[in-house]
């Protein structure tokens, strides 16, 4: 049994995490979760809403970044704005409800008044603050904002790079996940499911290009719609010797991973998980479309086979979004929410249909993961035993560089958990943030 790490001097993140191991404490350790909501969650891009939440002039909706509450805003110029929602007379929030349309957010406390571009627009008795006081130094704290085909990213630090080359070659498998069906887009307007568990965010990164683990922790769904259903329905190529199939997983840089199954996909719907009325919206669209046209149409209303990992906290997975809200050390709360697409010739039963399949794995297959990510954090504060392996496919000669010039492993590689820590650790000893005044 090694000995513990030195964590409180400068090079302790590196001493952290190693090559093919991270130790435990990075999950457990309450400082080290709180300055990660400085730095990971302040010091980089980090996505705070879509676009068609806010689809209106004035429309605003709350979020968070890190521990942060923010208002995300859309002004009278649909320009987008991150607003700290922190009055900045007493500290109280001065939005609280989830989402509206206002041109001002006024302060229930002390009728502070703020522009939806963060201004203080108005002061009640003002003049009690004397002769200089100066309402422009006094707007409530604002994040960079920048956005990439209706994902809206914020950031607190001042001196990091812009959006674009944060997600990097990202951005064309964000282009690849929109661009499905030509001159479309998608909408987040269609209810959340919002799922909890007792462990830490980082759990849920590491899960998300993890393909080692669906054949074990999600064999029983995936066996009993074999049973029932007959080979080849809902995933079943994450059954058995997976390094043998043609899936795989990628390390993007800047902590960005993915996971690609499209190469077990030959059809989409014909190996969708069954979901209620799927029959008789198919037979609608035969009807009406014709088979060829009614067939395109289907594909779009299954699943994707990507999983498309944006550090630190979006998660494209099939056709949802997926957001982690770190709360506390062992709190994490994790957003699922669902796409339509819109464009022209998509009928609407396709999003009908989209709707129905994205019920499905939140509550299936999920709460398998939950359960894992709880039982981690749990061992994990078991103190003797100090590390967590990461090294699989390290050593076996099975990476190799893709077209794009990334590396890329068997699906069943920790490559993503080491692309991640790799980031996480370059953020955790350089990434900082400034005050907002």
């Amino acid at each position: 049994m090694t000995s513990s790490p030195t964590i409180d001097s400068e090079k302790r993140f590196t001493e952290l995490v190693q090559p093919d191991r991270v130790h435990r404490t990075l999950y457990t350790d309450q400082a080290i979760f709180e300055e990660e909501m400085e730095k990971v969650f302040g010091a980089t891009w980090v996505f705070v809403a879509h676009a068609s939440e806010i689809p209106r002039r004035n429309d605003f909706v709350r979020k968070r970044l890190g521990l942060r509450q923010v208002i995300v805003t859309r002004d009278a110029t649909d320009t987008f704005h991150v607003l700290l929602n922190r009055c900045t007379h007493r500290g109280a929030t001065v939005c609280r409800v989830e989402s509206g349309n206002a041109r001002r957010f006024t302060c229930p406390y002390h009728n502070w008044t703020f522009t939806n571009q963060g201004a203080l627009a108005a002061v009640p008795l003002a003049a009690g603050y004397g002769p200089d006081f100066d309402k422009s130094a006094l707007g409530l704290g604002r994040a960079r904002c920048e956005s990439y085909r209706g994902f809206i990213f914020a950031c607190l630090n001042p001196a990091a790079p812009g959006l674009a080359d944060h997600l990097g070659h990202a951005a064309r498998l964000i282009d690849q996940w929109l661009d499905r069906w030509p001159d479309s887009d998608i909408r987040v307007q269609h209810g959340r499911h919002r799922l909890t568990y007792r462990g830490n965010w980082k759990l849920t990164y590491d899960n998300s290009a993890d393909g080692y683990h669906p054949g074990f922790s999600h064999a029983s769904l995936l066996r009993m719609r074999q049973e029932r259903y007959g080979a080849g329905v809902d995933m079943q190529y994450v059954l058995g010797d997976v390094d043998t199939s043609q899936q795989s997983v990628t390390d993007l840089g800047n902590g960005h991973t993915f996971l690609d199954s499209r190469g077990e996909v030959e059809r989409f719907w014909p190996q969708a998980a069954p979901m209620p009325g799927q029959d008789a919206y198919e037979h609608t669209l035969r009807n009406r479309l014709g088979s060829e046209a009614a067939a395109e149409a289907l594909e779009i209303a299954v699943g994707s086979a990507m999983n498309l990992n944006i550090f630190p906290n979006l998660l494209i997975i099939g056709n949802q979004i997926q957001v982690i809200e770190p709360y506390g050390v062992d709190d994490t709360h994790l957003v699922w929410y669902s796409t339509s697409i819109h464009g022209p010739g998509i009928p609407d039963e396709v999003n009908s249909i989209r709707m129905r399949l994205q019920e499905d794995f939140p509550a299936f297959g999920e709460p398998d993961d939950l359960a894992n990510f709880e039982e981690c954090q749990e061992g994990l504060r078991i103190s003797e035993m100090e590390w967590v392996v990461t090294g699989r496919h390290l050593d076996t000669g099975t990476e190799t560089l893709d077209a794009t010039g990334h590396v890329t492993a068997p699906v069943s590689s920790e490559l993503p958990i080491r692309a991640f820590w790799r980031e996480w650790t370059r953020i955790m000893t350089t990434g900082k943030t400034e005050a907002i005044s």
